[in-house]
């Protein structure tokens, strides 16, 4: 098994079997008693009328939550949950975009004991349909807009709560609420004893399989989040993050809002990422700390930009030039939906190399792999990256209802990543290649066997390979490289059957931006497609 394990917990050695952790272990006491109700108690108590929340909508009114009200909404919503039904274990879908209603509900429910599975709101009546049944969903929380896509998807839920009037049409459907009326009086809500190891949410990853998989975290996760998150990124109790990332992703649960939780901060939810917003909401609310993506860049970059308090912008690696460029320092932190929070960091402090992810956070041991013979890599060379936390709480639980899939992600104690990298002199990480079957499209993880298990269906398609084509806004693009069978359609013919079987299966940043028809694909050994190649020969194509 490997060896490197750089700054790993220093009660190295000390184990459950499995790597599962819990009450009674070594790593059990780093969480025992604790979990999101402890938390929200925690700050409400010692810090009540500190901001907790601030919600600053495109439109309408903003709205405020001191550490108070936050815990006396969510305790009312969880008391009118658990009226409705909800009980520790329950499935319940947030299928939503950022609002206040949404993290309310996400906290309700892991108050009560029960799952948020919360679900990317461009999923199609397909996709949630899979979502529904894989978690074993009994209700749902949605907005007006996402209330359509949720009855075409036939899935049979107890009842659906809208965020804002339902149409009229809905409210006379017995099974649609609307969300006001989840509420409850909050001394209604009795409180359950602190449970650390109980799953509190799944989030849907996608991976190289053909199905999106249902990661588990648990109260013990958020636990380790709200305390690890801060001192990665040196957040501190006045200080202020802006959430603009949807939060149905880690980043804003975990790496954002647990963050915040962990010290008693404020946490500032946008709806979306906006360019002629931005810079007013970072100046009006004195923000600190914002998620960097490729496509703020430019916004930050401007040579107009007010002076204002932020400071910090958590990226993907050590980027010193990006300091100058964006005006903040920039803290490089590696992690997935898998991980929790940040696995791999680098503060500007430290003055690591240039384009290093960092170096293995506490509570985290690495090693770099060769995926093909299972020898842990020397300095220099590039292998596969393995993480080795306890499951549960620095690393998720499970892949929810798929065993097998659990099983194949790890080699005893280390979760596979995925991820190619080469150890560095110091101990510095360096990130060379993710599989050449996951893509990323604007942040959003894409599974090219999903895209090419659609595309197969299309009658006059024989063989099909999908691949990332660079993309100067989105850092790439799906697009598909297609054999026709000889007694298919004309190309203009099947690019549009393909393309409509696409959007009708798959969500909108999935569907490929072009169909590239070939005699045939670039081959090596074992005949293996050269995706390589043909990521190449897609790039060499006119932008898309």
């Amino acid at each position: 098994m490997p060896t490197w394990v750089a700054r790993d917990d220093e009660h190295e050695g000390i184990t459950m079997a499995g790597g599962v952790s819990g009450e009674g272990t070594i790593d059990g006491f780093q969480v025992h008693g604790q979990d999101i109700p402890w938390l929200l108690r925690h700050w409400a108590e010692h810090r009540p009328e500190h901001p907790a929340l601030i919600w600053e909508p495109a439109d309408g009114t903003a709205r405020t939550w001191t550490y108070a009200q936050l815990l006396a909404d969510t305790d009312r919503l969880a008391a009118g949950l658990t009226e409705r039904g909800i009980t520790p274990g329950t499935k319940v879908l947030l299928h939503s975009e950022n609002c206040p209603e949404m993290v309310l509900a996400w906290l309700a429910c892991a108050t009560v004991g029960a799952v948020a599975v919360t679900t990317n709101t461009r999923a199609t009546a397909a996709e949630i349909a899979y979502f529904v049944a894989r978690a074993g969903c009994v209700a749902a929380i949605t907005q007006p807009r996402f209330r359509t896509p949720l009855t075409e998807s036939g899935a049979t839920l107890d009842w659906i709560a809208v965020i804002g009037d339902p149409a009229a049409d809905e409210a006379a459907d017995p099974t649609t609420l609307d969300f006001a009326d989840l509420y409850a009086a909050a001394r209604a809500w009795p409180g359950r004893p602190a449970e650390p190891m109980l799953p509190f949410g799944i989030m849907f990853t996608s991976g190289t399989t053909s199905r999106p998989k249902a990661v588990v975290h648990t109260h013990a996760n958020a636990i380790w989040a709200s305390r690890s998150g801060p001192r990665s990124i040196d957040l501190g109790p006045d200080d202020r993050y802006l959430i603009h990332l949807p939060f149905f992703h880690v980043n804003a649960q975990s790496w954002s809002f647990f963050s915040v939780l962990g010290v008693g901060a404020t946490a500032v939810l946008m709806p979306k990422w906006s360019t002629s917003r931005f810079w007013d909401v970072v100046a009006r609310r004195e923000i600190t700390h914002i998620s960097l993506m490729p496509f703020c860049f430019g916004t930050l970059a401007a040579p107009d930009r007010p002076r204002t308090a932020l400071r910090v912008g958590v990226f993907g690696q050590v980027a010193p030039a990006l300091d100058q460029m964006l005006g903040l320092r920039v803290y490089a932190a590696f992690g997935m939906t898998e991980t929790v929070t940040h696995a791999i960091t680098g503060k500007p402090a430290e003055y690591l190399p240039a384009r290093s992810m960092g170096r293995p956070a506490p509570g985290y041991a690495c090693a770099v792999i060769d995926p093909e013979t299972g020898r842990e890599c020397a300095e220099g060379e590039v292998g596969e990256l393995w993480l080795r936390g306890a499951r549960g709480v620095q690393l998720f639980l499970e892949y929810y209802g798929d065993p097998a899939a659990t099983e194949a992600a790890f080699a005893g104690e280390w979760f596979r990543t995925g991820d190619m990298v080469m150890l560095g002199a110091g101990g510095n990480v360096f990130y060379r290649e993710r599989d050449k079957d996951l893509l990323k499209v604007g942040g959003e993880n894409v599974s090219a066997r999903e895209v090419e298990d659609v595309i197969t269906g299309v009658g006059g398609v024989g063989s099909v390979a999908v691949v990332g084509k660079r993309h100067d806004f989105l850092d790439e693009v799906v697009v598909a490289f297609v054999i026709r069978t000889a007694n298919a359609p004309d190309e203009a013919a099947l690019e549009k059957s393909i393309l409509e079987l696409c959007r009708e299966r798959l969500s909108d940043y999935k569907v490929p931006r072009a169909v590239y028809f070939v005699d045939a694909f670039p081959l090596g050994t074992l005949d293996k497609v050269l995706k390589k190649t043909l990521r190449e020969m897609a790039d060499a194509r006119p932008a898309v």
